[in-house]
């Protein structure tokens, strides 16, 4: 079968060996993936493993896992990662992790942030999420400052937009930009 998180690989190759134990996600969307595969199985435990530890005295692991077992779960997409390869301590990974609840379709819209442990494990510390229906208002949710682009250099007009629709930057989300 082929893993839950969309790798089109198979659940033994993909995020099995992590959920199970067998082997450590070596980035953060590894462990990003892995996280939304436990949350299709409904794996509490995996997901209070890979918590950070200052960010676990808020988990509760009966409400997630009465969640978890509720949803339906469709589908995963990345919509960007800043670091969080091999090498790095730190990572961001953006993404939509769209699900059924209650009969009506939901878009989890999530920028999440990761660490590395001293051990080498990766850890979900938190994240700025919101969920919308499914299909809606992608566009209009700029609530966060468009200062997650520090690392890379400023955008040109006539480049590909951030956002990932395709189009110019200046077509798109540039429009309002001065």
């Amino acid at each position: 079968m082929n893993c839950p998180c969309g790798s089109n690989q198979s659940f033994s190759q993909c995020c099995e060996p992590f959920l199970s134990g067998a082997a450590m996600p070596s980035t953060a969307e590894q462990l990003m993936r892995s996280r939304y595969t436990a949350f299709t199985k409904a794996d509490v435990k995996y997901l209070e493993k890979t918590l950070a530890p200052e960010s676990r005295s808020d988990f509760d692991a009966a409400a997630t896992k009465k969640w978890a077992d509720q949803s339906k779960w469709k589908g995963l997409q990345i919509l960007s990662t800043e670091k969080g390869g091999p090498e790095d301590k730190k990572g961001t990974v953006e993404f939509i992790a769209t699900y059924v609840a209650e009969g009506e379709g939901l878009d989890h819209h999530e920028t999440s942030q990761f660490r590395k442990g001293d051990n080498g494990q990766w850890y979900f510390v938190d994240g700025d999420s919101h969920t919308h229906r499914e299909g809606e208002g992608h566009h209009h949710h700029h609530e966060k400052p468009q200062t997650v682009q520090r690392e890379s250099p400023k955008i040109g007009r006539n480049d590909p937009c951030v956002c990932g629709s395709g189009k110019k930057y200046k077509k798109c989300c540039g429009v309002n930009a001065a």
